[in-house]
């Protein structure tokens, strides 16, 4: 059965991301034909400005972008959206009331799958300006979840990757990953959440153990299938 509503992504931030996560919804839905998968609509808003270049005071503030973009996928006639940036969600958090449909936050969901796949904790894998913002560790204290944090050093490799991956060095970037991963393993051998919508595709190229991933990509997919299919 094909749900009512219609889904609103807010995407190009950045395009690989954007076009991994319509590939991961599809292949999660509980569909069987193409009319019983979701109505979407996809604005890809690649003029955003970079959220960890303003964070880290070197452009332009990108919240009016952001909300122009979600305020357009509602007059489009989405009645639901969604963000495939992690570090956007630090500028939604602060106009979320403003917006008029319900978002389905990508920070929560990830946080909410974590908690399924390992209570006792995992390590964060983000942007610098992710990091920078406490975004995750806010929402998980609140959640009573915990994240193991890398030092600084390797928080600029991890940056690096997600670079790579916008820069489309796929198996480069899963190479350099791997490399990253296992060091974080040799401290604790806990899964490894990728809180950028870049940092999964890296995950995948890396040649990891698929079951030690936790993908944000994947979290937001399944909490969109929830809101679409499952909620009253």
């Amino acid at each position: 059965m094909r749900p009512d509503k219609t889904l609103g992504v807010l995407g190009g931030m950045g395009p690989a991301a954007t076009a991994d996560f319509l590939r991961v919804l599809a292949e999660r839905t509980p569909a069987g034909t193409d009319q019983e998968h979701p109505r979407m609509i996809v604005y890809s808003h690649t003029i955003t400005p970079d959220r960890t270049t303003y964070l880290l005071g070197k452009g332009p503030d990108p919240t009016e972008y952001i909300k122009d973009g979600l305020n357009t996928l509602i007059g489009w006639g989405a009645d639901m959206l969604c963000v495939t940036c992690n570090t956007a969600h630090h500028f939604i958090d602060g106009f979320r009331d403003e917006i008029s449909k319900p978002i389905v936050h990508i920070i929560d969901e990830t946080i909410l799958k974590s908690s399924e796949i390992s209570p006792k904790g995992a390590w964060l894998t983000a942007t610098l300006g992710t990091m920078k913002t406490g975004l995750y560790q806010k929402h998980a204290k609140e959640s009573g979840y915990t994240f193991k944090i890398p030092d600084y050093d390797m928080q600029v490799e991890i940056h690096d990757v997600t670079d790579m991956v916008k820069a489309g060095l796929h198996k480069e970037a899963g190479e350099k990953f791997r490399g990253i991963v296992e060091r974080l393993w040799a401290i604790e051998k806990l899964p490894v959440v990728g809180a950028c919508t870049e940092i999964p595709i890296a995950y995948a190229n890396s040649g990891l153990d698929k079951e030690m991933g936790i993908s944000c990509l994947e979290a937001l997919a399944d909490g969109c299938i929830r809101e679409l299919y499952h909620k009253k």
